[in-house]
Formats: structure tokens, C-alpha cells, sequence
């Protein structure tokens, strides 16, 4: 649902997104009625529908701009920056950084990964994260300091082990980011290197 919004609609619209975000990650989402997030925000249904279609697109809409939160970190972690190794490695940091912020979004992209109409939504976002890695990649084999491989498998590559490293090490374990970040680095750059592999060393 598109609809041309004020300053004030615009506010709204962000406190029932934040809202609802709390209670979904806090309660679960089935559990979450479009009722108890009206209720907890003082408004009417009306005032809901308003700005979302239902709970389905309201969790869409959620996961959406997480992943564009996330990209817009990333980016601006990166900005200016011309060297590929360095953007990867910064790109590293500020996802570990973001993503032990917001272990809230880790919650619900955890379930919506068990409910088959929100997988496609995510798979989107890791396409887009995707394209963005394989940039970087591209730009490293060309200069030649990321070995000539296909840059698909480093990026998915990457993308996979910081994944699994956020949850594990993050989200299950507490781990401080930065050392996470740390770990993914020299893991990263060690398989993608086009030097010899036992100088490198991450920053």
C-alpha cells in the first residue's frame, strides 16, 4: 500500500513498524495480533490499516527495511574507500556491528525463515547482498588481489560464513562483534587472497 504521507503520518507510520517489531520479536508472530499492537500504541484499528494491508505485509514491510537498514550501514562503512580488500573487511565489520544492535531482526528473520511466503522476501535481500559482495570481488580480481575464481562462489562463500558466524558466535553465544568480526576477516581473506596465503593479516 502506497499512500503519500505528512511529516505526521510518516511518524505514525514508524511507530507502528518499531511497535510491532518489539512484539514480534518479544511474543513470536502468530502469537501477535493486529488488536494487541493498536492496543499497545493507543490507536484504533482504522488508524492500522491505514498505513498497512495486515499483519502480513506489516512483518514484510519489517523485514524489508532491515535489510535496507543493514545495506545503507554497509554502504556507508565503505564509502569512499577504493581498495576491494579493505571494503570487504569493513563490510564484515559494520554487518557484525549491525547485526548485534539489532538482535531483534535476527529473531524474525530466524522465523520467517520456517514460513514459506516470507522466504521469498528474504531471499531477495541475500540476492541484493549478494550483488553487492560480488562488486567488491570483481573489483579485487581485476586489480589482482582477490584470486580469479568465480566471484558467485566468493560471494555467496562470504556471505555464508558471516551468516553463520552471527548467529553462532552473536546471537547464541555473545560474543562481542568486533571479535567476531575479527575471526571473519582472517577466515575470509585468507580463502580470498591472490598473494601467499600465510602473510595476510587483517587490520
Amino acid at each position: 500500500m502506497n499512500r503519500r504521507l505528512t511529516s505526521r503520518g510518516k511518524e505514525r507510520r514508524r511507530q507502528l513498524l518499531d511497535f510491532a517489531t518489539q512484539r514480534f520479536a518479544e511474543n513470536g508472530y502468530h502469537p501477535t495480533s493486529v488488536a494487541e499492537i493498536v492496543q499497545g500504541l493507543g490507536v484504533g484499528k482504522g488508524v492500522f490499516y491505514w498505513y498497512f494491508d495486515g499483519k502480513e505485509q506489516l512483518f514484510l514491510e519489517i523485514l524489508r527495511e532491515a535489510q535496507q537498514d543493514l545495506r545503507r550501514t554497509q554502504q556507508k562503512a565503505i564509502e569512499g574507500v577504493d581498495d576491494p580488500i579493505r571494503r570487504v573487511e569493513l563490510g564484515i565489520r559494520s554487518t557484525m556491528a549491525w547485526s548485534s544492535d539489532h538482535a531483534e531482526y535476527y529473531k524474525l528473520t530466524q522465523f520467517a525463515m520456517t514460513e514459506e511466503r516470507f522466504v521469498p522476501a528474504l531471499r531477495k535481500g541475500q540476492d541484493v547482498a549478494v550483488k553487492d559482495i560480488i562488486r567488491h570481488v570483481e573489483d579485487g580480481i581485476r586489480c589482482g588481489a582477490i584470486r580469479d575464481t568465480d566471484p558467485l562462489y566468493i560471494a555467496h562463500s562470504i556471505l555464508g560464513l558471516t551468516t553463520q558466524l552471527v548467529r553462532v558466535f552473536i546471537h547464541e553465544r555473545n560474543v562481542p562483534p568486533a571479535e567476531v568480526a575479527e575471526e571473519a576477516i582472517a577466515l575470509v581473506l585468507d580463502g580470498i587472497h591472490a598473494g601467499d596465503r600465510s602473510s595476510v593479516t587483517s587490520s
